[in-house]
């Protein structure tokens, strides 16, 4: 056989692995259209440059976002059985309890008046992040939505970031450091 023969074989393989995957997935709440959109989800982060690694036995991408002011991981994912696209930005570090009531200020002022996404803090460990997400129960996942929830959301964690470090570390108020950031 030559080497066309063996690959067609491998793809003619996968694809029924592939099959049986979806099958099984679907007793599990899980529907087609969520199962298309976590691909199209990973064949869109590829494409672009997100160079996404699938955490094992969840529809979740984990990602890395550079830029001007940190370096933030990312998570991507569908949540297939309610057709629905969640993003998180975490920051890079989390508040210290000591900080949570000021952060906590810093992003309920942060976060008024956004149209797309939000900021939360977890009381429990100070984790922040910033989460982007949208319903497409019965709609085809398309580039264009995946790409305006993950853009906002990665430039409101590098807008915002400067001005939670500022209230922590730097002894600014959260009013003040918000009205740096947004005049």
């Amino acid at each position: 056989m030559d080497e066309s023969s063996h690959e067609f074989d491998r793809h003619k393989n996968g694809h029924r692995e592939a099959s049986a995957e979806l099958e099984a997935a679907m007793t599990m709440d899980e529907n087609l259209n969520g199962l298309q959109a976590f691909d199209r989800l990973g064949e869109y982060l590829e494409a672009n440059n997100w160079h996404p690694q699938r955490l094992p036995d969840k529809y979740v991408y984990r990602t890395v976002f550079r830029g001007t002011n940190g370096t933030f991981v990312c998570y991507a994912q569908i949540r297939t059985d309610a057709e629905q696209f969640v993003f998180y930005v975490l920051a890079p570090v989390k508040v210290p309890e000591s900080q949570h009531m000021l952060v906590g200020e810093y992003l309920t002022r942060a976060n008024y008046g956004m149209y797309i996404g939000n900021f939360e803090m977890d009381l429990s460990d100070g984790e922040v992040r910033y989460k982007s997400s949208f319903d497409f129960e019965d709609v085809e996942l398309s580039d264009e939505l995946i790409r305006n929830a993950l853009w906002p959301a990665v430039r409101m964690m590098d807008k915002y970031l400067p001005g939670m470090f500022k209230c922590m570390y730097g002894g600014i108020s959260p009013a003040d450091a918000i009205e740096e950031i947004e005049g």
